[in-house]
């Protein structure tokens, strides 16, 4: 058994909503100057610092804990599992991660990520908005949210989705200008950037759009009160700057000695984190890089294994290219999936979904170096959450901390498509993350 102290799974904060407020006599300008004020402090950052980005490594599937960054080596839980010691003193993760291991000194691992949603579709959305489903609403995924705020930076887009699966982050009721651009892997070109006629051609072109379809296109198909709301003509002006830019040039890990890519590893997950750590570089702001795999219900271990000795190589590669390049302080490097593997093997050798205790590895910015939060149990009777994870740490906690530690507040209130008020998250920042 682990010893830690509990806390509450739930501890959320009392919101009260703007129209709650509107009711309550006194409290007639609160919300209104809270937002004023929140968009202000985000606004304010020193100008010498460099704005925060974001990368996700999306490990989808539901990769174990016990096979990853909480073994339990010896016991029933833990399985064939063998742990290794890492950079942090006291500190064990699975063999399967010895390259990370070395570099845990950078990272802050939760062992204790709550979820409520057991299903893979159900628990993706969860973890990349911070809300469950909501047949009413689509939320932003973090990504989105981050480039909405401030979306400043590079000519090409702002948030970016190397090898997606349907799951790609999306703009929500921000807007569709902010989901996820996609591509595949980066040995390959950029899809539809490159112009298959010469400069001349294309200018004109791009000329007869402007001086002919596009008068044409608002007259038959929108009012006007429509046209100053369509992102078709932004679209056109954005994939044209994306066309002509030299930062497409980030896409392509070609252009890096072959030292640098073997570190990463000469497979497409590799070269993705390797593009992502080129694109932070040129001022994207949000790269997810998605690593299948982890769907083990049968064999769980040796597919377990297969998956980590891909993430292993091209994880810590990247904490060490951002350190060494002075990036890490601006950068937050967060690695997961919807939800963990279950205690109990079944009888396939597999393990099936558990969202009740699960590990999220970050690193970077504000997060602390080298720090270990929650613990799980090694009942493997303990089929309850209150009885498995000792700190527990719920998903709409860990988007509040992550929302602050990439200087946003989540308490900013936004006005919905619907008409109802809602705040970045509904979660508690978890200060003892965070320096």
């Amino acid at each position: 058994m682990f010893n830690s102290s509990f806390t509450p799974l739930c501890d959320p904060r009392i919101h009260l909503s703007r129209r709650r407020l509107l009711g309550a006599g006194g409290g007639l300008m609160l919300p209104s100057i809270a937002r004023q004020l929140a968009v202000a402090a985000e606004r304010s950052r020193d100008p010498q610092s460099p704005p925060m980005s974001l990368i996700m490594l999306w490990l989808e599937g539901g990769p174990s804990q016990l096979e990853t960054f909480d073994p339990h080596p010896g016991t029933l839980v833990g399985g064939d599992t063998r742990a290794i010691p890492t950079s942090v003193s006291g500190l064990e993760i699975s063999d399967a991660f010895p390259a990370t291991a070395e570099a845990m000194h950078l990272a802050t691992l939760v062992r204790s990520v709550v979820g409520q949603e057991g299903d893979h579709e159900r628990a993706i959305y969860n973890i990349k908005t911070g809300f469950r489903p909501d047949p009413t609403l689509i939320h932003p995924a973090i990504g989105a949210v981050l480039c909405d705020a401030d979306d400043s930076g590079a000519d090409i887009p702002r948030h970016v989705s190397i090898l997606p699966t349907n799951s790609a982050g999306r703009g929500g009721f921000l807007g569709a200008k902010w989901d996820a651009f996609r591509t595949g892997d980066p040995r390959n070109p950029v899809p539809d950037v490159i112009a298959n006629v010469d400069q001349d051609r294309l200018s004109q072109r791009l000329a007869d759009l402007q001086n002919i379809v596009e008068p044409q296109f608002s007259k038959n198909r929108l009012t006007n009160l429509q046209e100053n709301r369509t992102l078709h003509q932004a679209s056109t002006e954005a994939a044209r700057r994306m066309m002509s830019s030299d930062q497409l040039e980030a896409f392509d890990v070609r252009l890096e000695s072959e030292s640098n890519r073997q570190a990463f590893g000469e497979d497409r997950f590799g070269r993705g984190c390797l593009a992502a750590a080129r694109l932070i570089e040129v001022g994207v702001r949000c790269v997810e890089v998605t690593l299948n795999g982890w769907d083990s219900h049968v064999n769980n271990h040796s597919l377990q294994n297969s998956a980590a000795s891909r993430l292993d190589p091209a994880l810590a590669a990247l904490l060490h290219r951002l350190e060494d390049r002075g990036l890490l302080e601006s950068t937050l490097v967060v690695c997961g999936g919807e939800f963990g593997r279950t205690p109990r093997v079944n009888a396939a050798e597999g393990r099936d979904h558990w969202p009740h205790g699960f590990s999220v590895l970050m690193a970077g910015g504000r997060f602390r170096k080298g720090h270990v939060h929650g613990a799980t149990s090694t009942d493997i009777g303990a089929t309850s959450p209150a009885k498995h994870v000792g700190e527990p740490v719920t998903i709409s906690d860990l988007h509040a901390t992550l929302q602050t530690a990439l200087g946003l507040d989540p308490n900013y209130e936004y006005d919905t498509p619907v008409g109802r008020p809602m705040f970045r998250s509904e979660g508690r920042v978890l200060d003892s993350l965070l320096t």
